[in-house]
């Protein structure tokens, strides 16, 4: 696969030169200028609570309530706004949902919980706007997952309303991640990944917190209670075996969670979706999965009373 290529070849000069975390926000917001939005998608720029960036994709035909908070990647210390922008705006159309993502702090400058109260910030916000705890859907990719899963624990704990469901794209669900993990996938990934001094994002973010806190490493939390969860991860990603680790103890908590697998691909394969066909399947049943999530809740609902 190209995308194996790519990664092989970027490997070994990111290694010698071992780019700073500010070097590499850099280059993924270069990376950014030849991403692309989907037509018909519209972009609002907003602050939420005069201080949280963020924005809005609508698609033409959205849904008139519903509504999507991502979450996007980047190991608590990468990605923006403009890194995801296509994604979240693809997301948005294939689900027919307007979908809200934000700009959350990012360690060193902004240690955990700061990531975590921006997410929380943005879903309270959602609700002082009209939105209904079961009108909402909460999703993220790689960092963004686990920071989803951290949300539904945050307010699970808190004691508030839940949304609908989460998704999490390949999601960090342990930030203790072993250099085994790095060596026995495949190994474009485990090289890149090894390049960029992946196991140093972790200890970054948490600081001076222990990375098994629940709410860093969500696969160490207590999961009872948490809404229905559709998790997709890579067979040949360094995240996998953790991530199934993760969905074994969801479902011995009786969460319901669909585990959806691919075979072969790279972590992050859901950002190249205009190029890598599996992404685009991928999306497609995210977006199958939100409507059965509605759609299983609208016998309930008609049974409540007026």
């Amino acid at each position: 696969m190209l995308l194996k290529q790519l990664l092989t070849a970027a490997a070994t000069p990111l290694a010698k030169r071992k780019p700073s975390v500010g070097a590499m926000r850099l280059a993924m917001e270069a990376g950014s200028l030849f991403q692309f939005m989907p037509w018909h998608v519209h972009l609002e720029s907003l602050k939420l609570d005069k201080r949280l960036e963020a924005e809005w994709l609508r698609p033409r035909g959205a849904h008139a309530t519903r509504v999507m908070l991502y979450l996007h990647g980047g190991g608590y210390v990468l990605g923006s706004l403009n890194t995801h922008r296509s994604l979240v705006g693809s997301l948005a159309q294939r689900c027919g949902l307007n979908v809200l993502t934000i700009n959350y702090r990012k360690a060193p400058d902004h240690p955990f919980p700061a990531a975590l109260d921006d997410a929380k910030r943005a879903y309270r916000w959602l609700l002082r706007h009209g939105h209904q705890p079961q009108d909402i859907v909460v999703a993220g990719d790689s960092a963004g997952g686990g920071l989803a899963l951290a949300l539904l624990l945050a307010l699970r704990e808190a004691g508030e309303t839940m949304p609908a469901a989460a998704v999490g794209l390949s999601p960090w669900t342990d930030l203790d991640l072993p250099i085994t993990a790095l060596r026995r996938v495949a190994r474009e990934e485990g090289l890149l990944l090894e390049a960029l001094q992946m196991r140093t994002w972790g200890p970054l973010y948490a600081h001076k917190t222990s990375l098994a806190h629940p709410l860093l490493s969500p696969a160490r939390a207590d999961l009872h209670g948490l809404p229905p969860l559709l998790i997709q991860v890579s067979t040949a990603e360094v995240l996998y075996e953790e991530v199934v680790k993760f969905v074994d103890k969801a479902q011995a908590a009786n969460v319901k969670v669909t585990l959806q697998p691919f075979e072969g691909l790279v972590h992050w394969w859901h950002l190249f979706w205009r190029v890598v066909p599996e992404a685009r399947q991928a999306l497609d049943q995210v977006a199958s999965f939100v409507e059965q999530v509605w759609a299983a809740a609208l016998p309930a609902a008609a049974t409540w009373p007026a």
